[in-house]
């Protein structure tokens, strides 16, 4: 019998350790999203925005070419977490998952996927333009 609570506290404890950590990638996750399309309008923010957006870019485009398309690994690491809760059937963008999970809405994959580049490109030019383009006052 001690050898069955033993077994039963340790799945317990490790059901609770994927819902941490769940909800660590969901915070932390979103709170990156947010500051990728934001961070570029706080001045002591911006050269951390251009530097975290870079990033971004970067391993969707050249992770990208050994991984896929938009390859995030924030979002592989959560998609495991997830799997091993038994989530299924998770959207292969992660925009989507959070307006799925967020608000219950199921939009068009190929609207979410336009529009997260179409928002994060805005974000990276006008990164550029404050960092390397704004006049600086005397």
């Amino acid at each position: 019998m001690d050898y069955f609570l033993q077994q039963f506290s340790l799945v317990m404890f490790l059901m609770d350790i994927l819902v941490i950590a769940d909800y660590f990638f969901l915070i932390f996750h979103t709170l990156l999203i947010l500051f990728n399309l934001f961070a570029w309008l706080w001045k002591p923010l911006q050269r951390w925005h251009f530097i975290v957006i870079s990033l971004t870019f970067a391993s969707w485009f050249i992770l990208g070419i050994w991984y896929g398309w938009g390859y995030c690994p924030i979002t592989d690491w959560h998609w495991d977490v997830l799997r091993e809760k038994g989530v299924q059937d998770l959207p292969n963008s992660y925009i989507t998952y959070l307006i799925q999970r967020y608000f219950g809405a199921d939009l068009s994959p190929d609207l979410v996927e336009y529009a997260t580049v179409g928002f994060a490109f805005i974000a990276l030019v006008a990164s550029i333009k404050v960092n390397f383009f704004s006049k600086k006052k005397a």
